[in-house]
């Protein structure tokens, strides 16, 4: 699956031929040298490349896509070159190019093949369909791209899998955080709500406490002003002069006389004589 299509060499002699064939229909002289001259320089970098020079090759390569666009075994070669280094996005580049500038089926088919590898190094599984179904489309005979297609096909339906396990286990992340949030906001509404039950319950407790101390207080208050009644209710000596005093006196001083006077005339009346007796 990741090995390129078609070889270096293989493409040299593509090339040539739609070299010869741009000859044969060439009406511009001046088309017909540029193309000469980039083929020149696409033999040069596959021979450098052959003895390892990647840097003088990489440069002919790019010399030879500049002199003419008829020459799609440049871009083609130098995709090749990048994809062997693993420098996946200069090689998808250059395969499009390719592609893009391929008037054959066949060179088409080549140029899209070698796409679709490109995204399966990326794991890009979408993109590799639609590149080996449009390789198919210009060779449906070719084996090896239906191949691939399959291959393509099944990982990409193991990526939207396990895409969609990551989601729905992100979701699921996403509920128990919120179900862990909402309990914890609900025990933290629980426990404020049970202390201010045991607040309102300890406020309640001392107003009743006061409240009781206030009766305490008003029955200890409401003792002496009832004593204080009974003692207003009894009637007090009246205030006498000196004078009415000692009137007061001599008349009982005269009452206490008549009194001791009756009585001694009672013991005076009630006395028994004694007989005298006879010697």
């Amino acid at each position: 699956m990741n090995k390129l299509k078609y070889t270096i060499s293989f493409i040299v002699i593509v090339s040539c031929c739609l070299i010869a064939k741009a000859q044969e229909t060439a009406e511009d002289p001046e088309q017909e040298k540029a193309l000469q001259r980039s083929t020149n320089l696409t033999w040069e970098a596959n021979k450098e490349l052959s003895e390892n020079n990647f840097v003088g090759a990489e440069a002919d390569y790019r010399k030879a896509i500049s002199k003419s666009t008829e020459n799609i075994a440049a871009p083609y070669n130098l995709g090749s070159a990048y994809y062997n280094r693993e420098s996946f996005s200069e090689a998808f580049g250059r395969f499009k190019q390719a592609g893009e500038l391929a008037t054959e089926k066949t060179d088409k088919h080549k140029a899209f093949h070698n796409l679709g590898n490109v995204f399966m190094k990326n794991k890009e599984y979408q993109k590799a369909v639609e590149a080996y179904k449009e390789a198919l489309r210009n060779n449906p005979s070719d084996e090896e791209t239906r191949y691939n297609l399959a291959l393509a096909k099944e990982m990409l339906k193991k990526d939207q899998q396990n895409q969609q396990n990551q989601d729905d286990q992100e979701d699921q992340d996403q509920k128990d955080q919120k179900d862990q949030n909402q309990d914890q906001q609900d025990n933290k509404g629980q426990q404020e709500q049970d202390q201010n039950q045991d607040q309102q319950q300890g406020d309640q407790e001392k107003e009743e406490n006061k409240e009781g101390e206030g009766e305490e207080k008003q029955e200890q208050d409401k003792q002496p002003q009832e004593n204080d009644g009974e003692q207003k209710k009894q009637p007090k000596p009246s205030q006498l002069s000196p004078q009415q005093i000692k009137n007061l006196l001599e008349a009982m001083q005269n009452e206490e006389k008549k009194v001791q006077e009756k009585m001694d005339a009672k013991k005076v009346k009630g006395a028994k004589i004694k007989n005298v007796k006879d010697w």
